[in-house]
């Protein structure tokens, strides 16, 4: 049995995208509530696509689908604050791809919570896998682990 994971640290990522908290993200304990953090996950990782130019969320013929998410909590954030949502690839395969995500409070050195986040690359219309476009993994490639 292994521990609980531990907080990474930001030179874990190899791109980060800024995220503002918005005032309903709060819950009624005061801080953003633990399945905003999956909208986080999906926000960085399709803004990484479409600032790339490889992502057309409305018209592109092949799509990722999320297959599969988890999520570790270390410490609460909460609105007003802006995060940094610490992107990279952990593994990709021919029609899918596994990415290592950390959400940080801006600045901080050590996420505060952090997760994987699985697509799978599908025809729009079949909804059958597909391998994933050639112009989509050079961007993915740039954010792979080499380690």
């Amino acid at each position: 049995m292994t521990g609980r994971p531990q907080p990474l640290p930001r030179s874990s990522f190899l791109a980060f995208v800024p995220v503002t908290t918005r005032w309903h993200d709060n819950d009624v304990y005061g801080h953003v509530n633990n399945v905003i953090y999956y909208a986080f996950f999906d926000t960085a990782v399709n803004l990484l696509l479409m600032d790339a130019g490889v992502l057309d969320p409305a018209a592109s013929p092949v799509v990722g689908l999320v297959v599969e998410t988890r999520c570790t909590y270390f410490a609460s954030i909460a609105f007003p604050e802006i995060i940094e949502v610490g992107v990279r690839v952990a593994s990709l395969g021919t029609s899918s791809v596994r990415y290592t995500l950390g959400i940080f409070k801006k600045g901080e050195a050590l996420a505060s919570a952090q997760g994987e986040f699985t697509h799978v690359y599908v025809d729009r219309k079949s909804q059958k896998s597909t391998p994933i476009p050639d112009a989509v993994r050079a961007v993915l490639d740039e954010l792979t682990d080499e380690c």
